[in-house]
């Protein structure tokens, strides 16, 4: 029977997510915590292995690993889609490429988490309550004020909905949503600098793809107030990230609630972790244990799948 590697369970959960006991009784199953970044050395792990399942972006599959792979058949990917893998190359080289389910609900939960967080300073007081100090610092009011909405499709509406509720007024733009579709959502269509000009908090909400990388540049985060602040749980390339950094030295915006990043793990000299107006999380938007459970359990029914014949939410044409 086939070997089957099971990467980056940084929380050494995978086995205890799924039903993997349903696989033949000669699988080999071996799961790997630590991650390697290097495709030299991706591919050395992997050498052997026919089955291979990975968790969301974490260690990509471009051609170069394909190439390096010649005993690889299927490769799982927890989500629907992900944009790591060169399903191309995955084609030429004769691998099946199955995807698996999430819960859709937690990434927009995190978002305001970090919302509330950055606003409120929870991580400073927090901290500052434990080493014996009281109240040093002044919070600001959701309420009354402006979310803008960057994407407004299924965790986009649900973060406009807690605005909503929050008493926010709730602004949307994307490049394809239409004021009939915004107004159904509770939303207002304006233009994407109205966006940017009006909104006191905007979280964003949109694939990475060519035509949304950089979409928050320089420009963009210059039309924002200076006591605005930018939540990003989609994924760090939308903002260009050197341009936000400066932006947040020099107080053009007043903070950032950042879950995803260009370069993860995010490296330890990395400026982002020393800027005292941003709240930092480790890409945990789908890191529940209900998204783990669907993820993980799609998975064990993609390889229970395929090694029966009969793939199932192939993503691919191998």
């Amino acid at each position: 029977m086939p070997k089957i590697a099971i990467l980056d369970d940084y929380q050494e959960v995978a086995l205890e997510m799924a039903d993997w006991g349903a696989l033949p009784a000669a699988a080999e199953i071996t799961v790997f915590k630590d991650h390697l970044a290097e495709i030299d050395a991706v591919a050395e792990r992997l050498a052997d292995f026919e089955i291979v399942a990975i968790m969301r972006e974490r260690t990509p599959f471009p051609r170069a690993l394909f190439e390096k792979l010649p005993k690889l058949e299927l490769l799982v990917t927890s989500g629907t889609g992900n944009a790591s893998i060169d399903l191309a190359a995955a084609t030429d080289h004769a691998v099946t490429v199955c995807g698996a389910g999430a819960s859709m609900s937690s990434t927009a939960e995190l978002t305001w988490g970090l919302i509330l967080a950055l606003l409120r300073h929870i991580p400073l007081e927090d901290s500052e309550t434990r080493a014996g100090k009281w109240q040093v610092t002044l919070g600001r009011d959701l309420h009354g004020g402006t979310l803008g909405v960057l994407g407004l499709g299924r965790i986009g509406s649900q973060v406009a909905k807690v605005g909503e509720a929050f008493g926010m007024t709730v602004i949307a733009w994307s490049p394809n949503l239409t004021a009939e579709r915004a107004a159904e959502r509770d939303a207002r269509l304006v233009s994407k600098d109205e966006l940017l000009a009006e909104s006191d908090v905007l979280s964003i909400h949109m694939r990475l793809s060519e035509r949304t990388r950089g979409l928050i540049g320089r420009r963009e985060l210059g039309l924002m107030k200076p006591t605005a602040c930018l939540i990003n749980t989609s994924r760090g390339p939308i903002v260009e990230e050197a341009a936000l950094i400066d932006a947040l030295r020099g107080g053009k915006i007043g903070g950032a609630g950042l879950d995803v990043f260009d370069i993860e793990p995010l490296p330890l000299d990395h400026p982002l972790r020393n800027l005292e107006n941003t709240v930092i999380t480790p890409h945990l938007g789908y890191v529940s244990n209900a998204t783990y459970r669907a993820f993980y359990g799609g998975m064990a029914e993609d390889i229970a799948a395929y090694l029966a014949g009969a793939p199932i939410r192939v993503m691919n044409a191998a």
